[in-house]
């Protein structure tokens, strides 16, 4: 007799399915409509709060097996500097270097001198012979660097063929048919593909969309794959001379369905140009744009989630810019602590041993697809005008995602911890090696940071003589003000206005003990009704400016008349507030 079937844990739960589920969303929602949970990227591509399962996906390969290769950045200006920073890094944990050339795309205001002389100093006693994993990231420079890492090899008597150099030809920074011959001329002398770069990280950096990114890394790839066939290279050979770069940044679920979308995306340009797709080689550096100069650390934390979502996505090399990046050059521990983020990924989290993690996930699946949609149209738009107009048409487009990103910043829809979120006026200087230096980017794509407006903000009150203040009138008991205290805290001191809060004792007394000149309101609304006036009135004499917190309703007319003349509330222009803020006090 066969032995019984043993129950199992979960067989003594009910079997649970998306319609139970939205009755109890619905339940919890009481009566807001369901469009409430469903977010929207700068894409306009709908993010549902549950997905079924993508039982026909099937996982997409990297060109490299057993994880990604961790690619330390080198972008001293010296070269002495630059060169004991490679060895450091070697030492301790990278297997390979992200050399980054003044005036290229990545540099941010620093980089290596491109001349032969400095890169022979930077390259010292690295043993390139190993096939030690390089990537160049040369700007316009890119045919001259090139020739000089070419005349390096030979005085160092090194087979080209031992080494493992993506030489980041970039035919969106010098002409295309030069690139191609460049490209086609190291092949020859025994260069391993890829040569030339796919760099869509300058439309992120802009403030633009996916899409966007991937449709600039199409039509970048596309040109050099032209130019290529035009300089006599079969398209078979052509195709594995092109590699991709991308920014990773700290939305980790577009960012990882981003890299899966890229591998689809030049895959369908494979098959349209009659071949069997292979993988592609891309290169992920995290973001620029996420980075901020106010409460650095959080950038450790950007950072990871960004090189755990490229990894997780599929990039074959990642580089980690250092939590400081944005302040100037890094020091030796921004730059351990850049580097020990990947070792910790690949060796302690084991992010390396599973390929395409996110195969099957639904929302991922869904996600992955719908990107790589939008992006096909926009890349099809360059192949209908030509790239130069598509350049043009798309630069207006990364113009107005920057524009509606930095009006959802301002009113911290979408928010910056650190910056617009949990602001520390109190915060200490972080070391860096040099200030951070003025820099021009991209003719196309002027480069910005998110958080550039509130560290404007926080420059102008730091500049102050005395720290500037405000005053929180509270109202009622603790229960009644606490919360609205709290989110005026955080708002007034987003721009660098320190809040204080009113404890006890006579509210005219406390005000004039604070030092602050301007005075905020806070409590519920019911108490508002009751002593918001009275409260107002006690303050005008000697306040600059007196705020509200929440929305001032039937209140608006008396409360004006009693001598309140801004109100805060979520979903408020915080740049705004705090510029005028600012100049009253």
């Amino acid at each position: 007799m066969a032995a019984a079937t043993e129950p199992t844990f979960a067989s003594a739960f009910p079997t649970a399915d998306e319609a139970h589920w939205k009755t109890l969303v619905e339940r919890v929602l009481k009566g807001a409509p369901f469009e409430k949970l469903v977010g929207k990227t700068y894409d306009g591509i709908a993010l549902q709060p549950l997905y079924p399962r993508a039982a026909t996906a099937s996982p997409m390969a990297r060109s490299t097996s057993g994880g990604w290769e961790t690619l330390a950045r080198i972008d001293h200006l010296d070269g002495a500097s630059a060169n004991a920073q490679a060895l450091t890094d070697l030492e301790n944990g990278a297997n390979g270097l992200a050399l980054t050339f003044a005036g290229s795309t990545g540099a941010y205001g620093f980089g290596i001198k491109a001349d032969e002389d400095t890169l022979d100093h930077v390259l010292d006693a690295v043993v390139l012979e190993t096939g030690l994993p390089i990537e160049l990231d040369v700007g316009a420079a890119g045919t001259h660097i090139a020739a000089a890492f070419e005349h390096i090899v030979k005085a160092r008597k090194i087979s080209a063929a031992d080494l493992h150099v993506h030489f980041g030809l970039d035919p969106l920074h010098e002409n295309a048919d030069a690139i191609a011959g460049t490209a086609l001329h190291l092949k020859k002398a025994g260069y391993r593909a890829p040569i030339i770069v796919a760099d869509a990280r300058r439309v992120h950096m802009a403030g633009g969309t996916e899409a966007q990114e991937l449709a600039l890394a199409l039509a970048s790839a596309l040109s050099s794959l032209r130019a290529l066939e035009k300089a006599g290279a079969s398209l078979d050979d052509a195709r594995q001379l092109i590699s991709f770069r991308m920014a990773a940044d700290a939305d980790q679920f577009l960012t990882l369905a981003k890299f899966r979308a890229l591998r689809r995306l030049f895959a369908r340009v494979e098959t349209a140009c009659g071949l069997t797709p292979k993988p592609i080689h891309i290169h992920a550096e995290t973001a620029w744009r996420m980075m901020t100069r106010r409460d650095p650390y959080v950038n450790l934390l950007r950072t990871t989630t960004a090189a755990f979502a490229a990894g997780v996505g599929g990039a074959d090399r990642i580089s980690v810019l250092p939590f400081t990046q944005a302040l100037g050059l890094p020091d030796d521990f921004a730059r351990r602590l850049a580097r020990n983020t990947q070792l910790v990924l690949l060796e302690e989290a084991n992010l390396g041993r599973v390929e395409d993690a996110g195969a099957g996930a639904g929302g991922i699946e869904t996600l992955t697809d719908e990107l790589a949609a939008a992006a096909w149209e926009l890349f099809r738009q360059s192949e209908r005008s030509g790239l130069p107009l598509f350049l043009l048409s798309l630069s207006k487009e990364v113009a107005k995602a920057r524009s509606a990103r930095l009006k959802n910043i301002a009113r911290r829809k979408d928010p910056l911890t650190g910056a617009s979120e949990f602001p520390n006026v109190h915060e200490k200087p972080v070391e860096v090696e040099k200030p951070a230096r003025a820099w021009g980017g991209d003719t196309f794509f002027p480069p910005m940071r998110l958080a550039q407006e509130f560290e404007s903000l926080r420059d102008r009150a730091d500049a102050c003589s005395t720290r500037p203040k405000i005053f929180l009138a509270t109202l009622g008991t603790v229960a009644d003000y606490t919360a609205r205290a709290m989110f005026a805290k955080n708002l007034f001191e987003a721009g660098g206005i320190e809040a204080v809060i009113h404890d006890s004792g006579d509210m005219r007394d406390a005000f004039a003990a604070s030092g602050a000149t301007l005075a905020c309101l806070v409590s519920s609304d019911a108490i508002y009704a009751e002593q918001a006036v009275a409260a107002a009135k006690a303050l005008a004499p000697k306040a600059a400016k007196i705020y509200l917190a929440g929305r001032p309703g039937d209140l608006e007319t008396a409360l004006k008349e009693a001598g309140v003349s801004g109100f805060i509330y979520v979903g408020c222009d915080l740049i705004e507030i705090l510029t005028e803020a600012l100049s009253k006090v």
